[in-house]
């Protein structure tokens, strides 16, 4: 009954207004597009330069993934009508019809990696096989399993690629193993709250991918790569083994952000945890279940955990302080 409620509600939208596309682009989503900032971020050469290329690679991204969704939730309007959250997508309820979402989406394909292409080849090619990815994903590879794992961390690893391309530095190995890590990371969680808030409801497993999957053995893999993603960014932090031809950190003393990392990464682990109970987060059963639901699509947990956000803002203090203190001969 809340389910029907839930779609139901979607509804009193009006059809055909323009807040009725943009939210069809799923802008929620760009946070992803985020990582394209990492490498002047985390390479330490922010200026209006890398600052300025990295904001137009970011844009792209956010355009060329919006016409993604729109073609996906096409493709999987049918099953979305039948999920208690994504019936509320404008597709899905039927506020944008789909010979519209099918032209949104090919124009601003068109148009965006045309524009990639002039700019910069290595970013046309980058944004081209992320397409390419997206493509093979959505009609294929998103059904075998761990291949449809890989693409969505591929996605990940080629936004942060994205970054380094247009401001021409030179990444870390460490750094990239870090990413990729962690975007598998991400990817194995999202499986995992897709299959467990199935097996919750006490629904039937309509997609194949998941009817292979296990929670047992997704948490042996989340285990695997969730250490990588801790030593990787110990390793590169501290320093370790760097070579003047990559960017590298100016002080070992970067090594005290590890913790807020690992905090990020238990954080997000717990609110996934399938084993979890209502008086264990002391919440009320509505937001747990919410809860459940955010860890499916992971930019919901970066929008409204309030425990990742004061993670992601004391990491940033503690990096500028403690690159600042570095400048000045402290450390």
């Amino acid at each position: 009954m809340v389910e029907q409620m839930t779609c139901n509600n979607s509804l009193s939208i009006k059809d055909g207004t323009l807040k009725t596309y943009f939210m069809a682009l799923r802008p929620n989503q760009w946070t992803k597009n985020l990582l394209v900032f990492a490498a002047p971020l985390f390479a330490f050469q922010i200026n209006i330069n890398s600052f300025s290329s990295t904001l137009i690679a970011f844009c792209l991204f956010c355009i060329v993934s919006s016409s993604f969704y729109l073609l996906n939730d096409v493709k999987d309007l049918e099953s979305d009508r039948q999920h208690p959250v994504k019936c509320n997508r404008a597709i899905a309820a039927g506020h944008i019809s789909v010979p519209i979402a099918v032209t949104m989406a090919s124009l601003f394909l068109l148009v965006t990696l045309s524009f990639s292409w002039f700019c910069s080849l290595s970013l046309g090619a980058v944004l081209t096989c992320y397409s390419l990815i997206q493509v093979a994903y959505n009609l294929k590879l998103k059904e075998m399993p761990l291949l449809d794992i890989a693409c969505i961390a591929s996605g990940f690893v080629l936004r942060a690629g994205a970054g380094f391309i247009v401001t021409n530095i030179y990444p870390s190995p460490w750094f990239l193993i870090f990413i990729a890590m962690l975007a598998l990371f991400l990817a194995i969680e999202k499986r995992k709250a897709e299959l467990h808030n199935l097996q919750l409801k006490g629904k039937v497993i309509t997609r194949e991918v998941l009817k292979v999957y296990s929670l047992p053995l997704l948490n042996r893999m989340e285990s695997i790569v969730a250490t990588g993603a801790v030593m990787s960014y110990a390793i590169w932090s501290s320093g370790w083994n760097c070579s003047s031809d990559f960017c590298e950190v100016p002080t070992p003393w970067m090594s005290i952000t590890l913790p807020f990392v690992m905090y990020g990464i238990f954080r997000y682990q717990l609110l996934g945890d399938s084993a979890v109970k209502v008086h264990q987060l002391q919440e009320k059963p509505e937001k747990v279940k919410a809860v459940n639901h955010r860890t499916e699509v992971p930019d919901r947990v970066l929008l409204s955990d309030e425990h990742i956000q004061y993670t992601i803002i004391a990491w940033l203090i503690t990096c500028t302080l403690t690159l600042w203190l570095n400048s000045q001969g402290v450390i």
